[in-house]
């Protein structure tokens, strides 16, 4: 496997760990529609939290929340609304970024709450 394809797998299992911590439920892995995959979903209090993680080995070309692209949203939004319909959840949706960077052996881990009112 790719040693860009292991960094995100780490990043994708540091995002469930830290999410669990923090009292989320995960209810769903790397759902596929169409063109998109959403990372994770998760569920806090009342709200559906979709969240993208994207994690990077340095910030020298940016910072990973940086990579999340105006098609890649519109992809997930459509995704989550399929999801949304097919599980019948009536929950209010937020999409958040989790930035995970390795420094050194250590990762630091930023959650990005309402990510993409950002864009």
């Amino acid at each position: 496997m790719a040693q860009h394809n292991e960094l995100g797998k780490k990043g994708e299992q540091l995002a469930v760990e830290f999410l669990l911590k923090n009292d989320y439920t995960i209810v769903e892995r790397n759902y596929r529609f169409e063109k998109a995959e959403v990372d994770i979903i998760a569920k806090t209090g009342d709200i559906l939290a979709i969240v993208e993680v994207k994690t990077r080995s340095t910030t020298d070309f940016g910072n990973p929340q940086d990579f999340v692209k105006p098609k890649q949203i519109k992809n997930l939004v459509k995704a989550v609304d399929e999801y949304v319909i097919e599980n019948d959840f009536d929950l209010e949706v937020r999409f958040d970024i989790i930035a995970i960077v390795r420094e050194g052996k250590r990762f630091k881990i930023e959650h990005l709450e309402n990510a993409f009112y950002h864009f």
